[in-house]
């Protein structure tokens, strides 16, 4: 039987692209993604195929979607005499699990476009090194668990814990907020399975990305082997 690599060696790959008006650059475009070191096999071939069309993807998407905003800024900002733009747009990545036949990770958007505060998007991505496809939240509970209801409860407290300590504060309709969870959101830790919502989906921009974990235990979350 095919057994699973335990890790994943990977390395950084990175790149650069400008975008100007006027011979003026207006808008920059970072890129930090991982690649495997060695691409010889089906997953490796997969999670490399796949880094490469999120890469292509963001670049196309930067090149359509927001160097058109810039430019409208750098337009309004030569009639009225203000400051140009120079807008930025980064793709970056964080491993926050790598044994057990396990790749987790998560990639993250971070775009300053004018005047508004800057952007965030994260997405989960967290690899079963056998298959070379990626696992489901569902995969880390057992059968006909409730785990959807535990990782909402699990955010409620902590939320309910972070008001009380004011070390945090929340849209007052978050406990509604909280039902139109994303499963793609979440990936491994050393501390457990860690659970997100989108910059503000539940709380205020200043906020951030809310992060929520649950530490491995039998009912779950636990590694699929375990079962």
């Amino acid at each position: 039987m095919k057994q699973a690599a335990d890790q994943l060696l990977t390395e950084e790959i990175t790149a650069e692209r400008e975008w100007s008006v006027d011979g003026i650059p207006i808008l920059t475009a970072s890129i930090s993604l991982p690649r495997p070191i060695r691409v010889d096999g089906r997953t490796t071939a997969r999670i490399d195929r796949y880094y490469r069309m999120l890469q292509r993807s963001y670049l196309l998407y930067c090149e359509r979607m927001l160097f058109p905003q810039s430019a409208e800024a750098y337009w309004a900002a030569i009639r009225n005499s203000t400051p140009l733009p120079r807008d930025t747009a980064a793709l970056n990545y964080r491993v926050t699990w790598n044994h057990s036949g396990i790749w987790s990770l998560y990639t993250q958007t971070r775009e300053s476009i004018g005047q508004r505060r800057a952007e965030l998007l994260r997405r989960g991505d967290t690899w079963d090194l056998l298959t070379g496809y990626p696992l489901a939240l569902s995969d880390f509970f057992p059968r006909h668990s409730a785990w959807k209801k535990r990782l909402r409860a699990a955010a409620r407290d902590e939320i309910l814990r972070q008001e009380a300590a004011g070390v945090a504060h929340y849209h007052e309709n978050w406990q509604q907020a909280l039902q139109d969870f994303n499963s793609q959101n979440f990936y491994l830790t050393a501390g457990g399975l860690c659970f997100f919502y989108q910059m503000h989906t539940i709380a205020p921009a200043v906020e951030g990305i809310p992060v929520f974990c649950l530490p491995f235990s039998p009912e779950g979350p636990r590694l699929p082997e375990a079962e």
